[in-house]
């Protein structure tokens, strides 16, 4: 799919019934939810298209739960964006929304006026995890809510948050495979942080709940990473969005925040990755290893941490790493005085059903 711009409307708990234990989505989108007008809805797209260099804009809302939204503020807010739609000027709509917040008559409008993505908060598979969330609904919505979008022809994007209260490592990786055969055209993976003013500060605060340290996070994450990738089903982002409000003091209270999450769960896949080819390398040996440029940070780590983890358990050196542009994204080269080694990343890394990949969190 051509590269799409994102216009994005934050409507932060718009349309909300519950009030789960870990949400502040003011804190996380800095926004404060109200709906925009019409103008405002247009003059914004009109700024995005400026600057979007020919490629396809498309209008998101993001936040609250879209489709409990009174009927009159949804179509407010999408009739507007239909002389675009009809010209071209905007190619799709995407909105988010909770799985048990949709029904045949509001797919059915969702359709009509051209939303061609709905993003389903679905935290969890686990009812018993949902349930101490306070989200107020089941995983069995979550699957008849992927069967209504598909069945209008509208693509289906998931979210899930590991670490949630009663979840763990088992369960976290559990929910995504019970998500995975539903087969989401996106994903996106949010371990559970303790935002201030929440149930879930209130609870940690009290002793009633332990979150992921971050060693924790990384380690699950890359598991639902690697199984995601295996399953072609593409992950748009890990972890919160480091935001100005969201990075302010006082704004995460506890839990797996780190600005460059994602590239901490990558790199511990490409270490795992390293750690299971290379071993046949000789002492003395010097390595160099090869990957995509896109990906050559990731393959080092953070301060090249996984380099030097590599050297003080293996008797080689890697002398260095190049991006090579004629790889594929998880390809990966090893050539040593002894061996050339070709592997991928998707292909050639598993972890194991029995979890001893990663920790559980008590």
């Amino acid at each position: 799919m051509k590269k799409r711009v994102i216009v994005p409307f934050f409507i932060s708990h718009q349309g909300c019934p519950h009030r789960c234990v870990f949400c502040d989505q003011r804190a996380i989108t800095g926004s404060a939810g109200t709906p925009p007008s019409a103008r405002e809805l247009l003059d914004t797209v009109g700024q995005w298209r400026r600057s979007a260099n020919g490629e396809p804009v498309e209008v998101a809302f993001y936040g609250g739960t879209f489709t409990a939204l009174p009927r009159e503020v949804r179509e407010g807010l999408l009739a507007p964006l239909q002389p675009l739609l009809r010209r071209g000027d905007v190619c799709s709509i995407r909105v988010s929304t909770r799985p048990d917040a949709l029904d045949e008559g509001v797919v059915s409008s969702l359709r009509d006026f051209g939303v061609g993505l709905v993003e389903l908060g679905i935290q969890s598979m686990d009812d018993a995890v949902l349930a101490r969330a306070g989200r107020g609904h089941c995983a069995a919505h979550s699957e008849k809510a992927f069967a209504l979008l598909r069945g209008a022809g509208i693509r289906v994007g998931a979210q899930l948050m590991p670490g949630l209260p009663g979840d763990s490592a088992a369960g976290a990786v559990a929910s995504l495979r019970r998500l995975l055969p539903l087969r989401p055209d996106l994903l996106r993976i949010y371990p559970a942080v303790v935002l201030e003013g929440t149930e879930l500060a209130r609870l940690y605060r009290t002793g009633g709940y332990r979150p992921l340290s971050m060693d924790d996070a990384v380690r699950i994450c890359k598991v639902m990473l690697q199984e995601a990738a295996v399953a072609g089903v593409p992950v748009i982002r890990v972890g919160l969005h480091p935001g100005d409000d969201l990075a302010a003091s006082g704004a995460v209270l506890a839990g797996p925040y780190h600005p460059a999450f994602r590239q901490l769960a990558e790199s511990e896949r490409w270490y795992d990755l390293l750690a299971l080819v290379c071993a046949p390398f000789p002492e003395g040996d010097e390595l160099e290893v090869s990957v995509s440029p896109a990906r050559v940070s990731d393959l080092a780590g953070q301060k090249r941490c996984n380099i030097r983890r590599m050297e003080a358990v293996h008797p080689f050196r890697v002398r260095r790493i190049l991006g090579d542009a004629s790889l594929g994204r998880d390809d990966l080269v090893i050539r040593g005085v002894s061996a050339t080694i070709n592997v991928n990343l998707v292909r050639d890394l598993r972890y194991n059903s029995s979890m001893n990949a990663i920790r559980e969190n008590a």
